[in-house]
C-alpha cells in the first residue's frame, strides 16, 4: 500500500522537479505527469534527453521574444527566436520567465521555518514552488541562541539536499525599538563569537544575517559575518544616516525589507532609507504586497535603486497559501485577517501571505515595470545577492532550467526546476 510522501521523498522530488501528488500544497496548476512531456523529449547526440519548448514568449534580460528554448540535462542549451528548428512542446504563446528567487521567507502552507522542523520546511518549499519559487532561502526569527542553533542544524540538511538555498538569521541582533514581530525579550547585542557558534551549527549554510548597525558590537559582527561568506543585511534598525553608512562600509550589502522596521525617510534627518538607497553597493529588499509599503514608495525605491539593486521578497509566514487564522511566528502568535498578518491583539505587521508570482504581477501592474524588469527584481537580482547569478536567474543558455510559464494574465501555468516539471502547463 502506498503511504503519504515522506520528507525525504518529497525533498528529492522537489530537488529534481517531480513533485509527488500527495505533497501538501495550495491550489494551483495540476502536478505534472512525467509521461506527458514525452512527445517533446528527444535524445540528443550524446544520448541525453533534450526538451524543446516552442511557441513561447520568452522573457530574457534584453526583451520579450517570440521563440523557443531547448533544455538538456537540467540546463538551458539554446534560446532562439521564431519557429523552433525541430519538434517541440508548444506553450501556445504563453510567457516563459526565470524561476523566482526568494531570499526572505519565513513559511507557508501552515508551516514555519523558525520551527526548525524539516517536515514543515518541505511543505513550505512545495507550496512556494507551485507559485514559481525555484530558489528559496529559509528565514528564521529572533529566538534563543540554542534554538537558533538547533533550527539551523535541522535545516542545513535540506540545504545540502538542494531544497533550500540557505538560512537567514533575521535576529536576534536587532533594535528593540524597531523589532516588529520579534520577541523583544530575546534580543541580544551582536557578538562575533556567538555568531561563529551559530554559523558552525548551520554547517556552512547560513547565508544571511540581519543586524542593526547602531548596536554595540554590530560593526565587528558584520565584519565577522562577511569574513565567513555570510551576507550582512541592515534592518530592524534605529540607526541614523551616518551609522547606516558605517554598517555598509563594514561590509553590509542588503537592506532587509526597506522602509519597514526602520526610521522613515526625512528631508532633515534622511535616516537609513536614504543611505541604503543611495549606496550602489547595497541591494534593497521590498515587500510589495500592498500592505507593507505604499505603491508610491515602492516606485520611488525601484527608480532610485534600479532593477539591478532591487530584490522583491515575500517575507511570507505560515499563512501563505493556507488562509486566515492564528499561526506561530517563532515564539509569537500571529492573527491573519483578510490575508494581512499581525501580532495577536492587533499589533505589528508580522510577515505577509505573499507569494512570488503575486509579487511579479504587482511589479508589472502596480510598479509599472516591464516584464524583463519584473523578472530581474524577482529572479536575477536576488540570485546575484546569493552569488548564484552565473547559474540561474535568467532565461539564458548555459543556466539552470528553472522556469515559470505564465499565461496572459501572468498567472502561473507551469513550473520547471532543474529541467523537470513541478507543475505542468
Amino acid at each position: 500500500m502506498t503511504g503519504p510522501a515522506t520528507a525525504g521523498s518529497t525533498t528529492a522530488a522537489l530537488r529534481t522537479g517531480a513533485l509527488p501528488a500527495s505533497t501538501p500544497a495550495a491550489a494551483g496548476p495540476a502536478t505534472a505527469d512525467p509521461a506527458a512531456t514525452a512527445p517533446s523529449a528527444q535524445a540528443g547526440e550524446d544520448g541525453a534527453m533534450s526538451l524543446t519548448l516552442a511557441d513561447a514568449r520568452v522573457v530574457t534580460p534584453d526583451g520579450v521574444h517570440d521563440g523557443w528554448l531547448t533544455i538538456e540535462d537540467g540546463r538551458i542549451t539554446h534560446v532562439g527566436r521564431g519557429t523552433a528548428p525541430g519538434p517541440g512542446r508548444s506553450l501556445g504563446g504563453r510567457y516563459v520567465v526565470p524561476g523566482f528567487v526568494d531570499i526572505h521567507n519565513h513559511g507557508g502552507a501552515g508551516g514555519s521555518f523558525p520551527a526548525g522542523d524539516p517536515e514543515q520546511a518541505v511543505r513550505i518549499a512545495a507550496l512556494h514552488a507551485r507559485h514559481g519559487t525555484t530558489t528559496l532561502m529559509a528565514s528564521l526569527v529572533t529566538a534563543s541562541p540554542e534554538h537558533l542553533a538547533r533550527a539551523a542544524s535541522a535545516l542545513a540538511g535540506l540545504c545540502e539536499d538542494g531544497l533550500l538555498a540557505g538560512i537567514h538569521f533575521e535576529g536576534p541582533y536587532i533594535s528593540k525599538a524597531r523589532c516588529g514581530a520579534h520577541n523583544p525579550a530575546l534580543l541580544r547585542e551582536p557578538s562575533p563569537g556567538e555568531l561563529l557558534g551559530l554559523l558552525k551549527a548551520g554547517r556552512g549554510h547560513v547565508r544571511m544575517l540581519t543586524i542593526a548597525a547602531e548596536l554595540p558590537g554590530a560593526l565587528d559582527t558584520i565584519r565577522e559575518a562577511v569574513a565567513n561568506d555570510v551576507i550582512a543585511a541592515l534592518g530592524h534598525s534605529d540607526a541614523d544616516y551616518g551609522r547606516t553608512l558605517a554598517g555598509i562600509d563594514a561590509g553590509a550589502r542588503v537592506a532587509t525589507h526597506l522602509y519597514n522596521a526602520m526610521p522613515p525617510l526625512g528631508h532633515r534627518d534622511p535616516g537609513p532609507v536614504a543611505a541604503l538607497l543611495q549606496d550602489e553597493r547595497v541591494t534593497v529588499e521590498l515587500v510589495n504586497d500592498g500592505v507593507h509599503v505604499h505603491p508610491a514608495m515602492l516606485r520611488l525605491a525601484c527608480r532610485a535603486a534600479g532593477p539591478g539593486r532591487t530584490a522583491l521578497v515575500t517575507d511570507a509566514m505560515a499563512a501563505a497559501g493556507a488562509g486566515d487564522g492564528t499561526y506561530d511566528l517563532g515564539p509569537l502568535k500571529v492573527e491573519v485577517v483578510d490575508g494581512v498578518a499581525r501580532l495577536a491583539g492587533g499589533g505589528s505587521i508580522a510577515g505577509s501571505t505573499l507569494t512570488m508570482d503575486a509579487a511579479f504581477r504587482r511589479a508589472v501592474r502596480e510598479l509599472g515595470l516591464s516584464l524583463p524588469e519584473a523578472a530581474e527584481v524577482t529572479s536575477l537580482t536576488p540570485a546575484r545577492v546569493l552569488g548564484l547569478d552565473d547559474r540561474l536567474g535568467s532565461v539564458t543558455a548555459g543556466k539552470r532550467a528553472d522556469l515559470v510559464v505564465l499565461d496572459g494574465d501572468l498567472e502561473v501555468a507551469g513550473v520547471m526546476k532543474h529541467g523537470s516539471w513541478i507543475t505542468e502547463p
